[in-house]
């Protein structure tokens, strides 16, 4: 490579929720130079005539066998020396799903593929923990005003599991009776009937209601909304 050449990638921050509700990140171990043996986010070169996001889709499924996930973009990454080859930009992508609905496996050139806690890394290759660490604080965030978390839960959830997410996502305790009333008020979840076969007294079952969300945003209800997620 040309030191002179600027090279296009994309790097691809995955988050998940195990059934323990820890928050955790898809990391992969490189099989080459630079950094060959280190962890570091999935991530590679941007094709000639590809979109950016089509990039960010196509590497993490190269190196991860995951798929089929809504990611959006983060930032961009270009300061001098991020790498060692020369000079490469990168754009970040972000995405939330349910760790057990998309399995990961090694695939091309990495070594092995983990789900890591977001609070026990290992040590990343080039700038990636800068990049996760902005990751992580755009994710809480912006849980703060969207319900962006439900991709973490499964399709139907209760809402002692819908707070568990939140507190888990923001390092913090909620109270119990102020969360529930602003989320109910919210009016975006479709109750979908109780548990079933539980040893205990069943809860109450809950759908997100995408289509109520996306109407909620389309009305300008955003500063409506706000109020009914933030919880500070």
């Amino acid at each position: 490579m040309n030191k002179d050449q600027v090279r296009l990638t994309t790097d691809c921050i995955i988050f998940g929720l195990d059934e323990s509700h820890k928050l955790k990140v898809l990391l992969i171990q490189r099989g080459t130079q630079p950094h060959k043996d280190m962890w570091a986010l999935p991530g590679g070169p941007v094709y000639e005539q590809e979109a950016l996001r089509k990039s960010a889709l196509r590497v993490l499924e190269e190196e991860t066998g995951v798929h089929d996930v809504f990611m959006e973009q983060l930032f961009t990454f270009g300061n001098l020396g991020r790498d060692p080859r020369g000079r490469f930009v990168t754009v970040a992508y972000y995405a939330l799903v349910n760790l057990l609905e998309h399995p990961a496996e090694a695939k091309a050139d990495t070594r092995n593929v983990e789900w890591f806690e977001i609070n026990q890394l290992p040590e990343l290759a080039f700038d990636h923990e800068e990049i996760l660490a902005m990751a992580i604080n755009r994710l809480r965030s912006k849980m703060r005003y969207q319900p962006v978390g439900f991709e973490l839960l499964p399709e139907k959830f209760t809402l002692p599991q819908l707070q568990k997410l939140y507190e888990t996502v923001l390092d913090q305790e909620l109270n119990k009776r102020n969360f529930r009333t602003r989320i109910i008020n919210m009016d975006i979840l479709q109750n979908v009937g109780r548990q079933e076969n539980v040893p205990h007294r069943p809860a109450t079952l809950y759908r997100f209601d995408k289509e109520k969300y996306e109407t909620y945003i389309k009305d300008r209800h955003k500063d409506s909304l706000r109020k009914g997620v933030d919880f500070e």
